[in-house]
């Protein structure tokens, strides 16, 4: 490994370039927020007009496969459109013809899931979220695949820190629209579905400007060919034990690194999108108002937000792992703080049906709720970069591809998993945050036995100062 830092301060990232590549991760995270938000309790309620002789929870169930069964299809098609992607030559580039088109396509059907619910058609609603999820993992790998494309190594973390603050952006958005427009304001019994049609029309309208903006600024081919001479010394700064060449098969300890990683993220996103697709229904059910989960992930995403801002440098400082590590322990620590407090209030009584939580307790939650979101934000910035840091240039959408895949496997899997524990279980969604703070647990006994090269580490904070220029 290259150990001369002579040229190290010529390694600068361009913040603006990277905003703007963030800008379809925002409209990313903006329609997963709202799919998240509103398709389980469109689910719910039109299933329960469909069968209204079954009980609630059994319904849950019902709702996890349904939802399941939608990110299945990505199994399939993130490494598909990764390693296409990867072999694609255009005037364009090799990502941004399926990332305009796949926005394009986003933008036309996202608002009918809400159409079908307006006209009361389970299998429209069922059909529409197939087809969304389709369209839009066509161009979430290339999407991603892009920012490593042009960001030279030592500094992809920081780059994702701002890649992921700006499609947190979209996720705080797509929150005040979960708060402005409940489809369910006047409870269980009086519904508003043109709420929901509001707000997908509003995300569609968005990402529509986004793409443009995404058309205009980003010009992949001269991107690549600037950043030629960055990419060639971000290789010789790589955190691989071995230098990664081309055709060359990774070291042992590197593809062992990559299968602990891998099943290290198929744990804690079995445990953070549990609660991320349930927590709409868990606050209809249990706090007795849908709005409180809009506020929920405003709170965890602003929190998210100011995490990637004020810990850009902290990988520099302590290591990608030893910021995994922190991540993972604090979301452990934000779900364990919540159940102490529904425990305090009896929610896992069967008695208990619903509670209202005090002024300073819903204050507590919410404090939990940004514990949980500081983490999260660690984890995320840093474990992307970990996994790209083992691809060359031309295979990194390969290699986005796995990471992805693993994230959508335990997106599939946590929804039956956990709507199969609800139904089956007299406690229903009280058993929510128990579920993802014990599979968040298991992530964090994997993710220990990553084998961090330290003496990359150690040269790369040495030459920190250098590393953390801007150019704009």
């Amino acid at each position: 490994m290259n150990n001369n830092f002579s040229k190290t301060p010529e390694l600068k990232l361009n913040y603006k370039r990277t905003f703007y590549i963030g800008l379809a991760f925002f409209s990313i995270l903006m329609i997963w927020q709202l799919y998240n938000h509103y398709c389980p309790i469109i689910l719910e309620h039109l299933l329960a007009q469909k069968f209204p002789q079954q009980e609630e929870n059994s319904l849950f169930y019902i709702v996890g496969v349904i939802m399941a069964a939608d990110n299945l299809l990505a199994i399939f098609m993130l490494p598909i459109f990764g390693t296409l992607s990867d072999k694609t030559k255009t005037k364009w580039g090799r990502r941004m013809p399926y990332i305009i088109s796949g926005m394009l396509a986003s933008v036309i059907l996202f608002p009918f899931i809400s159409v079908m619910f307006i006209i009361n058609s389970l299998v429209g609603v069922i059909v529409m979220m197939g087809l969304i999820l389709i369209v839009m993992n066509i161009y979430r790998n290339p999407a991603v695949a892009l920012m490593p494309d042009i960001t030279p190594k030592p500094l992809r973390s920081k780059a994702n820190g701002i890649i992921n603050f700006t499609g947190y952006l979209g996720a705080i958005f797509a929150g005040g629209l979960a708060i402005v427009f409940p489809v369910g304001e006047f409870g269980k019994e009086n519904w508003n579905p043109r709420n929901a049609f509001i707000a997908f029309l509003i995300g569609s309208i968005l990402m529509f400007i986004v793409m443009i903006l995404l058309f205009v600024k980003i010009k992949e081919n001269k991107l690549v060919e600037e950043t030629k001479e960055e990419m060639s010394l971000g290789e010789q700064l790589s955190q691989t034990h071995e230098k990664i060449e081309e055709n060359k098969p990774l070291s042992s300890v590197d593809k062992r690194n990559i299968f602990i990683l891998l099943f290290s993220v198929l744990f804690w996103f079995v445990s953070f999108n549990a609660m991320e697709t349930f927590n709409s229904l868990f606050c209809k059910v249990i706090f007795n108002d849908e709005k409180i989960n809009g506020i929920v992930v405003i709170v965890l995403t602003v929190s998210s937000i100011l995490t990637f801002l004020a810990s850009m440098n902290l990988s520099f400082k302590i290591g990608r792992k030893n910021c995994i590590l922190l991540g993972l322990l604090l979301v452990i620590l934000g779900f364990l703080g919540i159940i102490f407090l529904l425990t305090s209030q009896g929610v896992f009584k069967e008695s208990v049906t619903e509670i209202t939580l005090p002024s300073p307790l819903f204050i507590l939650y919410l404090a939990m709720i940004a514990v949980c979101g500081v983490g999260w934000a660690l984890i995320n910035a840093n474990s992307y970069p970990i996994m790209v840091e083992m691809s060359s240039k031309n295979n990194v959408g390969k290699y986005t591809g796995y990471y992805y895949t693993f994230s959508m496997v335990a997106q599939s899997v946590t929804p039956i998993v956990v709507g199969l524990i609800m139904s089956f279980n007299n406690r229903g969604l009280k058993l929510l945050y128990p579920y993802s703070f014990v599979t968040m647990v298991f992530a964090l006994l994997i993710f220990v036995f990553f084998k961090e090269n330290k003496r990359a580490v150690n040269q790369i904070k040495r030459g920190f100062e250098g590393l953390a220029g801007d150019d704009d």
